[in-house]
């Protein structure tokens, strides 16, 4: 299972710890200790936090956060804890105070966990270069923590930094050959390559590297359903909740698989339990969007309406802005009047500034994903103005972020609008730098048809078809491209 940053891993995680010292003060240089020490006086403390890296490695990512704030209450100046409250929490007022509690406290911690809190509050913040360089700094510090390489190579997948989180997650392969984590990454990423088989491969040796814990068996049933095999990704899933019944993540991922197979009032069965059970209220929101999904896949445009504007209000009741901006987006995306969705657009960038505790790297996402709507939506409708507005300011939002899911946001958008000025060759080089969008695949195989680029269109064509994602945009575009005869 993936989910915001992390999967999963072995259950037990090993620090280098200072247990003489209550600080941690001299530089640490290069290759001095193999992983990254953990300044606290407290031994409860630190075993706490330690704990929470197990839990958050195996993916049971409400119960590390509940370690890591035992783990500051035993040692409210335990500054690599507040900043991984920081990175995992999905309260954006716990997200906020945290990350400033880190941020306060860091000169006490050493020179490795300096360079961990300035990665993820530099991210956060909206500083992508700055925390990505950060991030590197610290690898290089200890270049033999397979567990940093980890965390590092799994948010890099995050923001689709695939090729760079392969070479990390080998790197951590090579220190340990049955490191857990790495082999499911990896695993994730052929499977973004569409490699079933190896993706596949890995995934026996990962349930039987960890045979006791849900996550494999939840990776495994998301593999098989991202390669089509709906049956036996049900069965996974199942695994996984008879290990542990609450392991959320899977109810979930039933609810999604049935939806990709068609059968929207099962999909919405299992919707219902995962939102009962759901661990956070951001979760809950979620998963209530996945279930209004399914009456988009029905097509009851009516009743999906009702869904998403529910969620929306209590989302804002919530204090929730974020779900509340994506539920909106969300409604926009199906609208076939243009300027119903231009408005439910308005409404979610609004949503984005309810609060001043959304952090930048999610406001700035998110808007991307708005404009980029826009952007298509106010052309189609006429408004070339509003269009070219909305382009301008989703370039300058790229041009200013090294963050793949804005540039991935920009290129979709740009393509759109030239595919409309009926510039194929140019529209081509931008569609091609977002390739993992089903509305940027369809596009594609128009620009490869005009451009006569027939092997690339095939591919493409191949790539849509078997798109298997519980996305809006798989749900809108998909379904339709299989009903439609290959383009010869």
């Amino acid at each position: 299972m993936r989910r915001t940053l992390l999967m999963t891993t072995s259950a037990v995680f090993t620090l280098a710890l200072c247990l003489a010292a209550p600080l941690y003060a001299h530089h640490v240089k290069k290759g001095e200790s193999s992983t990254l020490p953990v300044t606290t006086s407290s031994a409860q403390a630190r075993e706490l936090y330690a704990k929470g890296v197990g839990d958050y490695e195996n993916l049971y990512l409400e119960r590390c956060n509940d370690d890591w704030r035992a783990a500051v209450k035993e040692d409210p100046n335990l500054a690599i804890a507040w900043a991984w409250i920081a990175f995992n929490s999905s309260n954006p007022q716990e997200v906020s105070d945290a990350r400033a509690k880190a941020k306060a406290l860091v000169s006490k911690a050493s020179p490795g966990e300096q360079l961990m809190v300035s990665w993820i509050s530099k991210v956060q913040e909206g500083d992508f270069l700055g925390g990505i360089t950060a991030m590197n700094d610290m690898l290089e510090m200890y270049p033999h923590d397979k567990h940093l390489l980890y965390q590092a190579g799994n948010w890099l997948m995050l923001e689709d930094g695939n090729e760079q989180a392969q070479r990390i997650m080998e790197k951590a392969l090579s220190i340990d050959k049955n490191f857990p984590a790495a082999l499911n990454d990896l695993a994730y990423l052929d499977a973004r390559n569409r490699q079933f088989a190896k993706a596949l491969a890995a995934m026996d040796r990962y349930v039987a590297l960890l045979p006791k814990e849900p996550n494999p068996q939840d990776s495994y049933g998301e593999l098989l359903r991202m390669a089509g095999n709906f049956e036996g990704s049900l069965t996974h899933y199942r695994a996984a909740l008879k290990i542990d019944p609450d392991f959320v993540t899977s109810q979930l991922g039933l609810g999604d698989t049935y939806a990709l197979m068609g059968n929207q009032a099962q999909a919405r069965v299992e919707y219902d339990k995962a939102i009962r059970f759901a661990h956070t209220e951001a979760d809950r929101l979620t998963y209530s969007m996945q279930n209004a999904m399914t009456y988009v896949r029905d097509g009851n445009f009516a009743e999906a309406d009702k869904q998403y504007l529910e969620i929306a209000q209590t989302a804002h009741g919530k204090e929730q802005g974020l779900q509340e901006a994506q539920s909106y987006r969300h409604l926009a995306e199906y609208q076939t009047d243009d300027n119903v969705a231009l408005k439910n657009l308005k409404l979610a960038e609004e949503a984005l500034h309810h609060q001043s505790i959304i952090s930048p790297s999610d406001r700035d996402e998110e808007m991307s994903h708005i404009l980029r709507i826009r952007t298509v939506r106010a052309a189609r409708a006429g408004n070339q103005p509003l269009a070219d507005k909305s382009l301008q300011q989703l370039e300058a939002l790229a041009n200013g972020s090294r963050n793949r899911v804005i540039q991935s946001s920009y290129h979709g958008a740009a393509g759109a609008l030239l595919m409309d000025q009926k510039k194929y060759q140019d529209a081509v080089v931008q569609l091609e730098e977002d390739q993992d969008n089903p509305f940027t695949m369809e596009l594609l195989v128009q620009a490869y048809y005009q451009t006569e680029q027939t092997d690339k269109l095939h591919e493409v064509e191949g790539r849509l078809r078997g798109t298997n994602m519980p996305t809006m945009e798989q749900a809108l575009v998909v379904p339709a491209a299989r009903a439609k005869r290959p383009v010869i």
